[in-house]
């Protein structure tokens, strides 16, 4: 079954360095902590090896006299009082025929000391033979075992102390290291802000700030330069797609919004309860255009069409606003309407807009006037039953006025 790759978490890169970081330590540590416990041994191995020849050195100096003597419980003794101060566990004193002359151990308990025994037996393979000597002559020799507990004691609380040395060292390391990966984070954390605040917000305003580390400086000052680029890019496309906008949604000749930005406003309006209980649609069509047309040319035409929107423009100002539909026909949304008596009143004035006579730009003037049409949007519930009502209104008062010329 295929996961998602999107949908796995991740850790962050913080986490991943401070892992890093820990893993590196752990194992450094470790690897300390094993050669010095290997060279700690080694050294008390051989530490513990001359000691306990010195003391058997010692030892045959004190038990010379029992020897000679044949003193067997001077010897005894000997060995007790030295044996009782934890120098080794066991001690035997052979004669010079080698039979035992006198012997000392110490009384263990021996489940509790088999590792001792262990730890003992592998630091001292073999018992340390010490011979005791009379005017350069062998009387006789000792044999000593090294003491378990005392020996295993020692190992225990050097291994103690160099475990805490270790994880104390350990802790520091891992503070150090969090410490001095705190620029290096701080700065992958910033360009990971600017970069994501781009992606998601489109800020391309947003610029990475100068960084300690050469590296991250260098990749911030690419990064800044790619944003201004980008920037520029992201205005130059904005523009054009502003213009774009403009003549997809306005007619060029006039300058008024066209046909496919008139649906969308009044839809829009439509749809609005409260914009619809107050406003009212005008149609409007050219009366003897064609007539303009065919009398002054098409250059005529267009300055008539063009004048046409002018005069719509200042009639309606920021209240009203007109549209060209195409050729010689307009509207107009009108807004703040209570009633259609209101209505009348500006379809009234709007023609008297169209009484002063247009100049053709060819040293003559010629009348131009507008059948209006209007429908209230509060008496309709369609946008399509709302055109085809200011549609018949208007095409009524243009056969009045063909049958009535004024």
């Amino acid at each position: 079954m295929n996961k998602d790759l999107s949908s796995i978490q991740r850790p962050t890169f913080k986490r991943t360095l401070r892992r890093i970081s820990m893993v590196s330590i752990v194992i450094t540590m470790t690897l300390i902590w094993l050669l010095l416990c290997v060279v700690s041994v080694v050294t008390l191995k051989q530490y513990a090896q001359k000691n306990l020849e010195l003391t058997g050195a010692t030892m045959s100096t004190s038990l010379e006299a029992a020897l000679v003597f044949g003193d067997e419980a001077a010897a005894a003794d000997t060995l007790a009082t030295l044996g009782k101060q934890g120098q080794y566990s066991l001690a035997e004193v052979y004669d010079k025929n080698n039979n035992l002359f006198a012997r000392w151990s110490f009384n263990t308990d021996k489940n509790s000391e088999q590792f001792n025994k262990l730890v003992s037996h592998w630091l001292f393979p073999q018992p340390v033979m010490q011979p005791v000597m009379h005017n350069k002559i062998v009387i006789g020799q000792i044999k000593l075992t090294a003491r378990d507990s005392l020996i295993s004691h020692f190992i225990w609380t050097s291994l103690a102390v160099l475990t805490a040395c270790i994880l104390i060292a350990s802790a520091i390391a891992m503070i150090i290291s969090r410490h001095l990966h705190y620029d290096v984070v701080t700065a992958l954390q910033n360009i990971t802000d600017v970069a994501h605040d781009v992606r998601t917000n489109r800020n391309f305003s947003r610029r990475v700030s100068q960084e300690r580390i050469e590296e991250f400086q260098q990749f911030a000052q690419d990064f800044n330069s790619l944003l201004d680029e980008m920037e520029e890019w992201q205005r130059t496309l904005q523009a054009t797609n502003a213009q774009l906008l403009r003549t997809a949604m306005h007619d060029p000749l006039t300058g008024l919004p066209n046909r496919a930005s008139f649906r969308a406003a009044i839809t829009a309006l439509m749809k609005n309860k409260n914009s619809r209980t107050h406003s009212a649609l005008l149609f409007l069509d050219g009366d003897n255009f064609k007539h303009i047309n065919d009398t002054w040319g098409h250059a005529a035409g267009d300055s008539v069409l063009t004048e046409t929107a002018n005069r719509l423009i200042e009639f309606g100002g920021k209240r009203h606003m007109a549209f060209r539909l195409g050729g010689d026909e307009f509207a107009v949304i009108l807004n703040d309407i209570d009633n259609e008596y209101q209505v009348q009143r500006i379809c009234a004035a709007l023609t008297q807009q169209f009484v002063r006579l247009f100049d053709m730009h060819n040293g003559h003037l010629a009348p131009f006037s507008l059948s209006v049409g209007y429908a209230l949007t509060c008496e309709h519930d369609t946008v399509e039953s709302l055109l085809e009502r200011a549609d018949r209104n208007m095409y009524v008062m243009k056969n009045k006025r063909a049958e009535f010329p004024s």
